[in-house]
């Protein structure tokens, strides 16, 4: 009969529960688990380059979408095994190979509704990270599912396989009483997989913004419906506090190698506060192009974004979106943020120009971003 150890916590990647416990005894407190050696995969060696071992093996579900490709990049760069669950066509996903060693990205096929498609992608992980979002709601996938159902099941099965760090991203405004369906979802998703997970880490991130973005992105291709821009109340009525793409990818690592972060929630937002009004001026200023605002009530613009929900494509917007994009960015005074995992934010002004350049004229390519005056900042 195999020996048997009281810990709190697993000791490796590798350990299974024994027969006789039962998930609500792992959340509660000491439980029985097989003793086992750590996996030599997973002890840390080399100089911490693509070519060593960070002793991480993680699992990134939602690691095809926006913020996905620069967590498994952060994670390829240090030398950690990836696994990738992925619903998509493979030969979409080839451009995550070079970002990690030889044989250190594993893609493996999941259904959100399977649970044993799940276990399978965390059966060797001691880190798992739940990226898994969606803009819209669709037939089969609302957002409830994607915010909620998933991340709880996912948090399940990472409890009772043992994982040692559970890493699940939120938002910053994420509230019950907001107006979006999409912020009321992700709050309750972040009350689900507490209760699943009590020690997971919770990300809330501010929109961000970066090359591939749904918000800089956004406003800039605006220009292909007119020369004005519709704001409600004119954009200043609401206060942004946006962050850079590669910031949050780093908190995400940090908190993944910091043994002190389970547990807590992290409010990630930038350095700066701004008014939309300025915030979107500033964009058109950096890619040299006209700006003219005018107010547009919000019951209008549903009624516009009303139309853009019909497409049976992707939506360019949606009425829950107008409310996302014109709701004021909360402030978190008490809650850790990004100086505390180590890391100093950039501002809109030092990153803004990598996601705007390609918007410029051809005559203003080379231009430096010192052209564009900086915006004015807020305090509420």
């Amino acid at each position: 009969m195999a020996a048997v150890t009281l810990v709190s916590r697993p000791i490796g990647v590798l350990p299974r529960l024994s027969s006789t416990c039962s998930p609500l005894l792992l959340a509660a407190g000491p439980v029985a688990i097989k003793h086992r050696k750590v996996h030599h995969a997973l002890i840390p060696k080399g100089k911490g380059g693509r070519s060593s071992s960070s002793g991480i093996a993680a699992t990134v579900f939602g690691a095809t979408g926006f913020l996905g490709r620069y967590v498994v990049n952060r994670l390829g760069r240090i030398g950690s095994q990836i696994v990738i669950p992925y619903r998509c066509d493979q030969y979409d996903i080839m451009y995550f190979r070079p970002m990690g060693d030889l044989g250190q990205i594993i893609f493996m096929e999941w259904d959100a509704r399977d649970n044993e498609s799940i276990q399978r992608a965390i059966a060797h992980s001691n880190v798992v990270i739940n990226l898994v979002g969606r803009e819209w709601e669709t037939r089969n996938y609302k957002f409830e599912d994607v915010f909620v159902t998933i991340p709880q099941q996912i948090a399940k099965a990472s409890r009772e396989a043992g994982v040692k760090t559970f890493i699940h991203v939120s938002h910053l405004n994420a509230d019950i009483r907001s107006p979006s369906k999409y912020l009321r979802n992700k709050a309750v998703g972040e009350s689900a997989v507490r209760d699943e997970f009590p020690d997971a880490i919770i990300m809330k991130p501010s929109e961000f913004f970066g090359r591939e973005d749904r918000f800089f992105n956004h406003y800039a291709n605006m220009r292909w419906f007119g020369k004005a821009i519709p704001l409600i109340a004119m954009g200043k009525k609401t206060v942004k506090q946006p962050c850079n793409v590669t910031d949050v990818a780093k908190a995400i690592i940090s908190a993944a190698r910091d043994p002190d972060a389970n547990g807590k929630t992290y409010a990630l937002a930038g350095p700066n506060r701004y008014l939309l009004h300025d915030l979107v001026q500033y964009v058109y200023a950096v890619v040299h192009r006209p700006f003219v605002a005018y107010p547009m009530p919000r019951p209008l613009y549903h009624f516009v974004a009303r139309f853009f929900e019909m497409s049976p494509f992707e939506p360019w917007t949606s009425r829950d979106k107008v409310d996302r994009f014109h709701t004021t960015d909360m402030k978190y005074p008490d809650l850790p943020g990004f100086e505390d995992l180590g890391i100093t934010p950039y501002s809109v002004e030092q990153k803004a120009i990598e996601v705007l350049r390609r918007h410029r004229r051809y005559r203003y390519l080379d231009e430096e971003i010192g052209e564009a005056k900086p915006m004015k900042t807020v305090d509420f």
